[in-house]
């Protein structure tokens, strides 16, 4: 098995390399033929590259936060408690699956009774949390504003206090299961497992519209229109009317629930552009569609296959803004061992792939967190 990387990197660093094309892949080196200068001025240890949130391996250990160097393409392993000696993601039966930057603060979000905790996202040094207990399933957050913001769970969504870190009274608008949660204009969008895409507005929660069938949620393309997915339909909504556009996909676009994990759909930053894994009902896509907004042909084929063998985990898919690539995240195809084989592959705009990381470990990838 391949050895992982741990490498650490100074501050300095950031501001003297360059990101450099590699003839070839070494064991347990990156290739990402990016070409792309780094910059001049460093905002932290941790802000040249982007963050790997890892599930852990359930039972055996906690989750953990690696992070990946534009400047030297490797990765760094658990940050986190690296970065704040003597705390962790405790307990090891929780599985450490949400992140998000918003309001400069990157939030982690673990699942079956484990804590919630807020960390600077250039230092990593935690600001706060909410502790592990039992009962407990948190699933995501999407901040409102400056002091306050949602957490989704298996049971609802609660109100969460960024000034102290507590939460408040569970939302009666909505019950169940809720998974992911974003914000555009006035309202918030969630995804609820028993009644689709639930619009919310901003002001008091209270529930806007409901639009059913949808089971893979969200992303936000830049002229503000957020998409989610559900069967053969691809739908965008104005965040504006909530007038629903729906695009029919050349797949079934399966529900993440038997395991929540989120949502493999992902979006440009620089054009109207989505990106959606064809995953089965537990992750594991090989394939992952483009739809140019306004160009159904552009969903006739795959965009891109990945290698032969491996299959995406987790979320899977991410849109790197910083080098305008698509981030992928795989395993080795099966169960067992094979889980322990994992490629976090780039692929250019074109669908080329142009970069590959090799490492080994049971990190079972959850999501990738971008600045």
């Amino acid at each position: 098995m391949k050895k992982t990387i741990t490498t650490k990197l100074g501050a300095v660093a950031f501001s003297l390399l360059v990101l450099v094309a590699s003839s070839c892949k070494k064991d347990g080196v990156g290739v990402n033929n990016n070409n792309k200068p780094l910059k001049t001025q460093s905002l932290g240890k941790y802000d040249n590259g982007f963050f790997l949130i890892n599930e852990g391996w359930y039972g055996h250990g906690t989750g953990s936060v690696s992070f990946y160097s534009f400047a030297t393409n490797t990765k760094q392993d658990s940050i986190f408690t690296k970065e704040n000696p003597g705390k962790t993601l405790d307990p090891a039966t929780s599985t450490l699956e949400y992140g998000t930057i918003f309001s400069n603060k990157l939030f982690l979000v673990s699942k079956v009774g484990g804590p919630v905790v807020v960390t600077d996202p250039y230092s990593l040094k935690e600001l706060g949390r909410i502790a592990a207990v039992g009962g407990n399933n948190w699933q995501a957050f999407v901040g409102i504003d400056a002091t306050k913001g949602l957490l989704s769970s298996a049971s609802g969504i609660y109100p969460f206090d960024l000034t102290n870190y507590t939460t408040g009274a569970k939302l009666t608008s909505v019950t169940g299961s809720v998974g992911d949660m974003i914000k555009a204009g006035n309202y918030i969008f969630v995804l609820s497992q028993s009644k689709g895409v639930v619009v919310l507005n901003a002001s008091d929660y209270s529930v806007a519209k409901t639009i059913s069938g949808m089971v893979v949620a969200f992303t936000k393309t830049p002229d503000g229109s957020v998409w989610a997915a559900g069967g053969t339909s691809l739908i965008k909504i104005n965040p504006a009317t909530l007038a629903v556009t729906t695009v029919t996909l050349p797949f079934t676009a399966n529900s993440t629930w038997f395991a929540w994990h989120p949502g493999s759909i992902t979006a440009s930053t620089q054009n109207n552009t989505v990106y959606i894994a064809n995953n089965s009902t537990f992750s594991g896509a090989t394939t992952i569609y483009r739809y140019i907004d306004g160009n159904a042909a552009s969903l006739t084929s795959p965009f891109i296959t990945i290698p032969a063998g491996k299959e995406l985990y987790g979320s899977g898919i991410g849109y790197v803004p910083q080098t305008n690539q698509l981030a992928v995240t795989t395993v080795k195809s099966g169960f067992g061992v094979n889980y322990g084989v994992n490629d976090l592959y780039f692929y250019d705009l074109n669908g080329t792939q142009v970069g590959d990381l090799s490492y080994s470990g049971y990190y079972f990838p959850a999501i990738p967190v971008f600045h």
